[in-house]
Order: structure tokens, then sequence, then C-alpha cells
């Protein structure tokens, strides 16, 4: 099947969290030698690229979402020349890689921070940060009443100098944290040199870690609507979806232009659509990731609203939707639909539905095995979230756990460690890679022949969508002559007419069974 226009358009692309992958070295922690290793998989399964979560220099507060040079390779995952052989492997094998960018903020240990705790108010490098004077007597309370995301106030108090009040540092994650002023040019000018030495080195491009936020409202007002977790950023949020953000990255896309064929994908977390499309206007973000399905329980009525949302917003400002189901940050789609033999059912039917979609699909690694999340002890937990809530909120851990590749007890071929940075579960003997590459009906198997379906049949280069009228509790669509349904009811339902090309759970009788989907195409000569 020939695509046209760009090679994202119609991609499907593989989520690897690098702590969780494969570990090369066997320290435990997965690293960018253990993702070469891991490629093959990537290959077998068809997908067109891998998008690599934060591998720069950073003490690891937040796992690498607290970068301290962002020019750099953290020698947690091997090093600048550890991602050089990634590139070059991945390359070799017809693979596109994305990495990750965390603009919004900086670790607390970036030189830049270390320079503005040593210059005291008013100067030049604490311009490059979001600091401000307390309110109350002495300043002991903080400048307003934003939350931090993880729990807890969003600023935090630096000692003063020469007997002055300290000043507070705004922080809209964890204090390692520090959020950057986009309003000082410094800033942009430093990220404008960040893009161009990963896209230099052949990156193909960038996803954009809290791509709503970054601008923040003039005078930094209090909050009348405060939510609360790490996904409710409602209409009333003052943190986020700013309209100066706008212009930030229209600058960011102006970067990209001057290298053909490179994206950058926007994690945008927006409840209103206008705000969320607003993103991918034809001079800002090439994609969005919009999390309509992640948020949508399995229900026919509520995924057909959360595509039809996504459709109509980037259609609006002629843009190309995204589709995933999970991420690094939510519940695994196998937990989050119920777990066990129903949550696995769901997964694989949504699985279906989200692949048959037009647009880009992300998927997220583990995924393609069923993992479920893993029910962690409080030792265990690393999540910043864990703490900062004051162990109420238990955060992301249990869908971060390493993957199992291979054997039949921890650490499943993932390390030759028996610790690993986050414990493996017994009883993952029959999800591994290994295992489940070698069963026809397994979750594995299922995606390898959703992604080579869709890249082969021509039903996949058409752009025309159509709902179909069906009962209740049921979803259906058609994309070409391709036909996608889904049984979300608790009864068998008849199968629609044609050829059968791939269905989520075996095919009794004509009907189709509770809790799976099916793809039809028209029977020859129809």
């Amino acid at each position: 099947m020939t695509q046209s226009g760009p090679w994202w358009k119609d991609a499907v692309l593989y989520q690897v969290y690098p702590r969780s992958f494969k570990d090369a070295n066997g320290d435990g922690v997965g690293d960018l030698d253990g993702v070469v290793e891991g490629l093959d998989h990537l290959v077998s399964l068809g997908v067109d690229g891998l998008w690599l979560s934060p591998i720069m220099r950073s003490p690891m507060a937040d796992h690498g979402y607290d970068v301290s040079d962002p020019r750099d390779v953290d020698p947690l995952f091997g090093g600048i020349e550890a991602f050089e052989r990634l590139l070059a492997a991945a390359h070799g094998r017809g693979l596109k890689l994305i990495m990750d960018l965390v603009p919004n903020h900086s670790s607390d240990q970036h030189p830049w921070f270390q320079a503005a705790l040593a210059a005291g108010p008013d100067s030049p490098e604490r311009g490059r940060y979001i600091f401000r004077d307390g309110k109350g007597e002495n300043g002991d309370e903080p400048p307003n009443n934003w939350p931090s995301i993880f729990g807890g106030p969003a600023w935090t108090r630096v000692p003063g100098q020469d007997g002055a009040p300290g000043q507070w540092y705004l922080h809209i994650f964890a204090p390692e944290q520090p959020d950057l002023n986009w309003e000082n040019p410094e800033v942009l000018a430093d990220l404008e040199t960040t893009l161009r030495f990963w896209l230099d080195r052949g990156a193909d491009g960038f996803r954009i870690d809290v791509a709503h936020g970054m601008a923040k409202p003039p005078g930094l007002p209090d909050m009348t609507t405060v939510g609360s977790g790490l996904l409710d950023h409602s209409p009333g949020d003052l943190r986020f979806n700013q309209p100066a953000v706008h212009e930030i990255h229209r600058r960011i896309r102006a970067v990209l232009d001057e290298y053909p064929d490179k994206m950058a994908v926007g994690e945008i977390w927006a409840r209103d659509d206008k705000t969320f499309a607003a993103y991918l206007r034809p001079d800002e973000l090439h994609l969005g990731f919009n999390f309509k399905l992640v948020e949508a329980e399995f229900e026919a009525k509520q995924i057909r609203e959360a595509i039809t949302r996504s459709f109509e917003a980037v259609r609006s400002v002629a843009g190309t939707a995204t589709w995933t189901l999970s991420n690094h940050d939510v519940e695994r789609e196998t937990t989050r639909y119920g777990s066990g033999e129903i949550g696995l059912a769901r997964a694989r039917a949504m699985a279906l539905v989200a692949l048959a979609l037009p647009g880009v699909v992300f998927v997220y690694n583990g995924a393609e095995l069923g993992l479920e999340s893993v029910p962690l002890p409080d030792e265990a937990l690393q999540d910043p979230i864990w703490e900062r809530s004051g162990h109420t909120l238990r955060g992301r851990d249990s869908c971060r756990v390493p993957l199992p590749w291979s054997g039949d007890e921890p650490p499943y071929g993932f390390s030759s460690a028996d610790d690993t940075w986050l414990p493996m579960p017994e009883g993952w003997g029959n999800v591994t890679v290994a295992r489940e590459g070698a069963e026809d009906g397994s979750t594995l198997a299922l995606y390898r022949r959703a992604i080579e379906l869709r890249r082969a049949r021509p039903e996949f280069a058409e752009a025309e969508f159509e709902w179909l009228d069906v009962p209740e509790g049921q979803l259906a669509f058609r994309r070409g002559g391709l036909l996608c349904a889904l049984n979300a009811t608790e009864a068998p339902v008849p199968l629609p007419e044609g050829e059968v090309l791939l269905a989520s759970a075996p095919i009794d009788g004509g009907t189709l069974a509770p809790n799976t989907a099916v793809w039809v195409a028209p029977n020859a000569g129809a």
C-alpha cells in the first residue's frame, strides 16, 4: 500500500520507556543498548518508529523528566555514544526515532538553577525561572494558591540573603523541577540550541512534554478553580493552556521546518476541543496527543463520542488525529477495563478499534503483550507523587514495571540482575515476548497481524470514515471498504456480513462475542 503525505501521517509508533524496556548492562535498569537488543521485536511488531521517553542527563527525581543537561544522555542509559548506536541501529532497520523533550521546567541541579540560587533576587540568573516574593508577614506564604500536580503547593521557598526574606520559586510538578520563565529570551534560545543539537544528530522528531504548559498568566493570579490530579487540567486551571504558549510552539515549529521530514507531537491535556485544536494549527505542532480514548470507559457510547470529538477537533484545523490507549502516566488498559480475562478481552478489542482509525497510533511498551498494571508494595514505590501526596496517591509506578522477555521467573530476561528497579511479579511467564511470539492466539500475535493488515490493505489508505447505525451497546464504522465492529454488550450479537480479516477473539457460529472487535471486508463480488 502506498501512503501519501509525511511518513508520520498514518504511522504506528511505539513508546519505549527506557528504564523498563531492556537492561543490557545488568544493573537492573533498562538502557539504550537494551533498546538496541529489543529493536527486532519492534520490527516484527511492524511499527514505523519509536518514541523514546527521556534519556537526557538527570538526577532522576522524576525518572528523567527533571533534566540537568538537555544536550547529553544520562550515564544510566549509556551516554551519548549509546544514543548514537541506537539511532544507527534504528535507522538501519527502517525505524524512525522520536525523542522526549522537557521544555516546561529543568532540574533543580541544572547549572542555571544553581546559579539562580547563588545570585539572589532581581538577578538575570533568577530571571530564567519564576521567582517571587511571598505574601504575608515576612513573605511566609506562597505567592499564590496554585497546587503542584504532584501534591502540595506549587511553590518552594529558598533561604534569604543578607537578612532579606527568602523568595519562592514556582514548580508545577516536584520541587526538583523548577518552571522556566518563557518570557525570558534566553530560555527560548537555549531550547532552539537543544532542538538543533538532536536534529543535527539525526533524531526524527520530538514528543514535547507538557506542551500545554510553559506560558503563565500575567501577574500569576490565584485560581478560583483548583483541579487535582495529574490529568485534571480543567478550563479554570491557570497553570496550563495560556494563550502565550502558542507563540512558543510557533518558534519550535520554525526550527523543525529547517529540517525536512521532522515532526513534533505534543502532550496536550485540554478538556475543551477548541483549546486542543489550537495547538495543531499549520504553524504549530504537527500532532497532539488526544487522550479521549484513555479517558473513555469501555462503553460504546463513550468510545464513539471520544472518537467523534477527536476527529472534529483536528478537522477544524486540517490536522491529523492521534490515538492511544495508555502511556507511562496512566493505568494500563487491561487493568482499566476490568483486569483479568475481561480486561484483556476488552484491551484486545480496543486495540483493533484504535488501529482501524485514520491517523497516528501510539502503542505503549507492554500493551502488545496485554500486560496489566502491577500492584506494588509501599516500599517499592518511587514516583514522586507517592511522597508529595503524603502517601495517599500511589503514583504511576504500577504501569512502569519492566517488560518480560523470556523465561518463567523474574526478571524474565529483562536483566541479568535479580533485583530490577521496580520489582517484577510472579506469573508473567505466559506473557513474555518469547512465549507470546510463538502463540498464534496471543495478544502479541493480534497486534502483529493488525499492524500488518493496516500497512498492507488498501482500505487503510482511505481517508473516508463513516459511522454505521447499530443497536445500543455496539459500535461500527467503515473506513474505505473495511468495517470495524465492536460488541461492548454482555451478549453475543450478529457478525457483520463479509470476510473476517481479524477478530480480537475467536468467531463462533456467526456471532460476535461480548468484549470483542472484528475487521470485516466485503465478500468478493459483493
